[in-house]
């Protein structure tokens, strides 16, 4: 681990991992057993923060933002909804609640992956990181809470995704102590990875000297994060005739990170790149898809307490895994709490868009969610909020507060919580998109129209999987690790790597992208 830039500065590797964060830190360490791997992260590491580490200081880290340097960065949506990115070595395994629940078996169906290769890459997350959480007293009156509201059945324990009330996985342990996904670097070859702290990606750099249609990724422009200078530094992949192998720069920065780092790198819709002076290397859709879960919350409890902070570990899953409710013990302030019973709409169809604001790769860009925008999202948000009630209005709530106050409310009309939909809409902080399969990556997560150039995590998601994406994104960054560490370059009877050959295969796709085929093409699919 290094926040030494010059360190890094022109030097090669097979592979360019961008962003340490929850796919990108397992996805390096396996990278890592067979290639040569610097992994990019633009924050600094969580390792000897106890506002990260410890399950008593639960949600602390989360309080202190600043523009360059604190663990998250605060961000409000084109909506008015205040949201928060990940800025550390773990990302957003570092800041949030750690509760672990894989996808449905219909998601991992629908986005076409392998249905024994994905078990096999959450369970070598679970062995690693993953805990039984025990239970304190107030998750037994979250849990009794939600059996109360109705949703049942009670499924104990559980990693799946399935509807009722259950128990999930955790990323703290017996010990209190939160795991992170960059623990999953010790998991890695350490002769073979270089962890570079506190930088920020400012571009892809290509490599068009093949043909005017093809674009080729040959590495990456780097800056400090702090903002102490604007001096850009660089990195390379290997080259076919200096390696044994030629890998592909990798973009797991996240929701907004990736899109941004894309357009910031001339591929996104022309007019807009045009407008900030960015020439272009390929128009096609980035930042559009962009979708956030939208959330409400009600306070259990009418004024803020001196509890200690509680991350959820029960949830309830319920109108056909439509709604996502979960309930912990959050911090206000260094010694003040509140216990908001927050619920989202696991599938939403309002969508946004992210564009650039700025040229400035450290600054955040401007993301628009669209929150409750269709009639459906609407209605979904009005059953949301009655459920809460009965949630608040539960026996196990007012002997745990002792108080009745809530049972002692009228539930709200329809019209009522229409305006507190509207009113109180808020993020639940799984927002995605803005690189969805499909529409700039294809099925194997590489960039259309661009060789060496992959995105792999959530911004590929057209919906969020499971109770918490956070499972799925430690998953997909093994499960995509195992597929491109087996992959081998083509070689001639000598052994030596075969190169590209200029056969060209033209197909129409969405802005009309060139690709071009050749021996080893296969390889990068």
């Amino acid at each position: 681990m290094t926040s030494d830039v010059q360190e890094v500065s022109g030097r090669f590797f097979d592979y360019i991992v961008v962003g340490g964060g929850t796919a990108g830190c397992p996805l390096a360490a396996t990278l890592s057993e067979k290639f040569s791997v610097l992994l990019v992260e633009r924050g600094g590491s969580p390792y000897g923060d106890p506002f990260i580490l410890e399950t008593k200081h639960y949600g602390h880290s989360l309080l202190r933002t600043d523009e360059y340097t604190s663990v998250a960065q605060r961000f409000v949506s084109e909506d008015g909804v205040s949201n928060l990115r990940g800025r550390v070595l773990g990302g957003s395994s570092a800041l949030n609640g750690g509760f672990y629940s894989r996808a449905s078996e219909d998601f991992v169906e629908k986005v076409g992956w392998d249905h024994e290769g994905v078990r096999d890459a959450y369970e070598w997350v679970e062995s690693r990181i993953i805990s039984k959480p025990d239970l304190t007293p107030w998750s037994y009156v979250a849990a009794f809470s939600f059996l109360e509201a109705g949703i049942f059945p009670y499924n104990g324990f559980s990693l799946e995704h399935i509807p009722g009330t259950k128990i999930g996985g955790s990323l703290f342990d017996e010990q209190g102590r939160r795991r992170l996904s960059s623990d999953l670097l010790q998991a890695g070859n350490p002769s073979n990875i270089i962890v570079l702290l506190n930088a920020t990606v400012k571009n892809v750099i290509f490599d068009t000297n093949c043909t005017r249609y093809e674009k080729t990724a040959r590495g990456i422009k780097f800056i400090k994060s702090d903002g102490s200078s604007n001096q850009t530094f660089e990195a390379y992949l290997n080259q076919p005739d200096n390696s044994s192998s030629w890998g592909d720069v990798i973009l797991a920065a996240g929701a907004l990170g990736s899109p941004q780092i894309l357009l910031l790198s001339g591929i996104g819709p022309q007019e807009h790149l045009n407008n900030f002076g960015i020439p272009l290397v390929l128009d096609m859709g980035v930042g559009e898809g962009m979708q956030d879960n939208p959330g409400l919350a009600i306070l259990a409890d009418s004024k803020p307490q001196n509890r200690t902070p509680e991350p959820p570990k029960v949830a309830g899953i319920t109108d056909d895994l439509e709604i996502i409710i979960e309930a912990g013990i959050l911090p206000i302030s260094l010694n003040a709490t509140v216990i908001p019973i927050a619920a989202k709409i696991a599938f939403p169809e309002s969508v946004g868009k992210l564009e650039l604001r700025s040229t400035d790769p450290r600054a955040n860009p401007s993301v628009t969610f669209n929150y409750l925008s269709s009639k459906k999202d609407q209605a979904q948000c009005v059953k949301m909020g009655q459920l809460l009630e009965r949630v608040v209005r539960s026996e196990s709530i007012a002997f745990f507060l002792g108080s009745n106050e809530h049972q002692n409310k009228l539930m709200s009309t329809e019209e009522e919580l229409q305006k507190l939909c509207k009113k109180n809409v808020r993020t639940f902080y799984h927002y995605h998109g803005g690189c969805t399969k499909g529409s700039v990556v294809h099925i194997n997560y590489r960039v259309y129209g661009v060789m060496g150039l992959r995105v792999i995590d959530g911004s590929t998601f057209l919906e969020s999987p499971g109770t918490n994406p956070m499972a799925t994104l430690l998953m997909l960054g093994r499960y995509q690790g195992v597929i491109n560490k087996a992959k081998e370059p083509k070689r001639d009877k000598r052994g030596e790597i075969l190169k590209e050959k200029e056969s060209m295969l033209c197909k129409e796709r969405n802005q009309k992208i060139c690709q071009k085929s050749s021996v080893n093409f296969d390889r990068r699919l």
